[in-house]
């Protein structure tokens, strides 16, 4: 019997599922016989070689000069894959253009602009050979202070066809993250708007851009594209400024250089919560490889599809959504506040621009499930056929909500990855049913095991996610970090030759998978270690909260205080029959153990500007760490909501 949330799939979808075409290859080709997804994802964990290998030629990659062999060194870290291997990963993306449908559709809050696959192959050949022109070569690094416009994807696209390294940050980030992050690039280029349109105001950006400027010596030039049209005189000629036109001017057919498959192609940047941002150095084939293998045969877009994931440049997310276009899907790019005119805006550009496969933070879906909207009755979103969603775990009452919200059953694919490898280990696949609070499979190539104490695996019972075979994606390497010693310490440091993700899971007998949030910020009460993200999946859905987060802090007398810190909606006051029924939920919906010691409230939760809760810098401060000790402030959305905490702990903790 299904609960609300619940789907699975009909023998339409299974025919037409990219999944069951590969399944099919497999056979046809002689490469094996696969009954169903489970026995495909245990012989793709069981022989690495064999199923990268598949992956290459179903996808038919074109490298200019082939691989002798699939793998060379498979230690971790320090994994060979594809060794002799040339190709680029702008290369294949071109590869798919076509007169048929758009590229790209760019929508911000003051319209939308179609872009063509002929005018995103001229402007990105163009700025390549500007590029080039500069002398900026192979391995040189181009970064962006970018909104999510088309140029952020044309200035990505001709970085990759030089061999060049690219890197972006939001302008929502603060100027000093921005310089924490790009500025240890020793960048060549950097490209940028003027400001950006966000919630209906516009936002002027020159101050920040000429503070950036000033902290970049390295830099040749500024490329400024016009969102706003501001006069950018006030920031000065040094490096040369260069309006967007004139950088595309050039009429010229694109050239791509080709590179080892491991050759830097993004440089990502974990949140900096706990020291300065660790900059993670993705490759050309290992991004290309498994951003076909996601996209294509767990997500499963298909030829045609438009496909948004609501997300800023910052955010991995921007990276796997530009990677829809090696898949033929047009992708929707959203400028602009999910909530702007109303809480339900994003499905109203997702109605607007005919949208198949929307994804979201699940914040986003759970603020519009706390307002019970019904955008299924409010837009015409028949076309939409999956929703998305990552960022944290999303709770079963918020699965349910999509469905009801849009008025009919489509699959709710929660998936779980991260920056580290710029794609997804856990997520879903259109011929596995979901079920609500769940994340329906391991995916494909990923060996993803639940530990629990000494290296023992266990299914149905909570454990650290660990990966007990290399993946192509996983990190090349970390900027400046030559001896490799930060990037051994982030994830093999407890398990050598293991990676170790920090996340708490649980593996069902059926083979998906609960996430139960950070390991590292682990509940622990009695000895019994317990996720923080099942306390939030009971709290979350109540109106009355609008935010939460909840820390164990280890006292000096061998105590454990375990507070509940509640952002209350507009008019609430935590009274007493609001406390009992949030503790009556928290003991029936998740145990009697996650009920807290101390329900408290404060102005805000301050979250990463990719929306993730700061735990770990919370649980510092309420130990005694100064906010600024404790985490970095540029990586914060709201810095100044650290202040509530410091003052429970002069109160609660004094």
């Amino acid at each position: 019997m299904t609960e609300p949330g619940d789907w699975i799939p009909d023998e339409a979808t299974l025919a037409a599922a990219n999944l069951t075409r590969f399944l099919a290859w497999l056979a046809e080709t002689g490469r094996g016989h696969c009954a169903n997804y489970q026995e495909l994802w245990a012989k793709s964990v069981e022989d690495i070689e064999w199923f990268w290998s598949a992956i290459w030629n179903y996808f038919d990659i074109q490298a200019a000069s082939p691989p002798r062999a699939v793998l060379g060194n498979r230690l971790m870290p320090g994994t060979e894959w594809f060794p002799g291997a040339t190709l680029n990963y702008a290369a294949e993306v071109f590869r798919h253009a076509t007169d048929e449908r758009p590229a790209l559709i760019v929508v911000g809050e003051d319209g939308s602009t179609d872009w063509s696959w002929a005018r995103l192959q001229r402007e990105t050949a163009a700025f390549a050979a500007y590029l080039r022109g500069l002398g900026v070569n192979s391995g040189d690094r181009v970064v962006g202070y970018l909104p999510n416009v088309a140029e952020a994807v044309v200035a990505a696209l001709a970085a990759a066809s030089v061999g060049a390294v690219w890197a972006v940050c939001n302008q929502d980030q603060a100027v000093d993250g921005v310089i924490a992050r790009l500025g240890q690039l020793d960048p060549t280029v950097l490209v940028a708007t003027d400001g950006s349109l966000y919630a209906g105001k516009r936002i002027d950006r020159r101050t920040e851009l000429a503070t950036i400027r000033e902290a970049m010596p390295t830099l040749r030039a500024t490329v400024v594209v016009p969102r706003l049209g501001l006069d950018l005189q006030s920031l000065g000629s040094e490096p040369q400024l260069v309006p967007w036109a004139a950088a595309v001017a050039a009429d010229t057919a694109l050239e791509t250089t080709a590179v080892p498959f491991a050759h830097p192609m993004w440089v990502l940047f974990s949140s900096g919560t706990t020291g300065k941002p660790k900059g993670i150095v993705h490759g050309h084939g290992g991004v290309l490889l498994e951003h076909l293998k996601y996209l294509s045969l767990q997500l499963d877009l298909h030829p045609g599809d438009r496909f948004l994931w609501y997300s800023s440049t910052s955010w991995m997310m921007w990276n796997l959504q530009v990677s829809g276009l090696l898949v033929d899907s047009t992708i929707v790019l959203y400028d602009g506040s999910p909530t702007y005119l109303t809480t339900d805006g994003l499905w109203r550009v997702a109605a607007d621009t005919g949208v198949t496969v929307l994804g979201a933070g699940a914040g986003y879906l759970l603020a519009c499930a706390k307002k019970e909207l019904t955008p299924g009755t409010s837009y015409p979103l028949e076309a939409v056929r999956a929703v998305g969603s990552t960022g944290s775990p999303l709770p079963a009452s918020a699965f349910g909500w999509v469905q009801e919200g849009l008025g009919r059953p489509v699959p709710v694919i929660s998936l779980s990855g991260g920056t580290d490898v710029c794609t997804a280990f856990i997520g879903g696949c259109p011929t596995l049913p979901v079920v609500a609070g769940e994340l329906s499979c391991l995916c494909l190539g990923a060996a993803i095991e639940s530990w629990s104490g000494e290296r023992q695996p266990v299914i149905g019972e909570e454990g650290e996610l660990v990966l007990t075979q290399p993946m192509p994606s996983m990190p090349v390497f970390f900027w400046n970090d030559a001896d490799g010693s930060r990037y051994r310490a982030a994830y093999f440091d407890k398990y050598p030759g293991v990676w170790c993700h920090g996340d708490w899971i649980t593996i069902t007998d059926r083979g998906s998978v609960v996430v139960h949030g950070r390991s590292d910020a682990t509940l622990n009460r009695l000895g019994v270690r317990m996720g923080s993200a099942d306390i939030y999946s009971v709290v979350e859905r109540m109106p009355e909260v609008r935010d939460c987060v909840v820390v164990g802090v280890e006292q000096d007398d061998g105590g454990y205080w375990m507070p509940l810190f509640l952002d209350l909606a507009d008019g609430v006051e935590l009274d007493e029959e609001l406390r009992s029924r949030i503790v009556t939920a928290i003991r029936t919906g998740a145990s009697p153990r996650h009920v807290p010691d101390d329900i408290l409230v404060v102005p805000g939760v301050p979250r990463t500007l990719t929306g993730k809760r700061l735990e770990i810098p919370i649980k510092r401060i309420l130990l005694g760490a100064a906010p600024a000790d404790a985490v970095q402030q540029s990586s914060v959305d709201r810095p100044e909501l650290f202040d509530g905490f410091v003052q429970y702990r002069r109160t609660q903790l004094s």
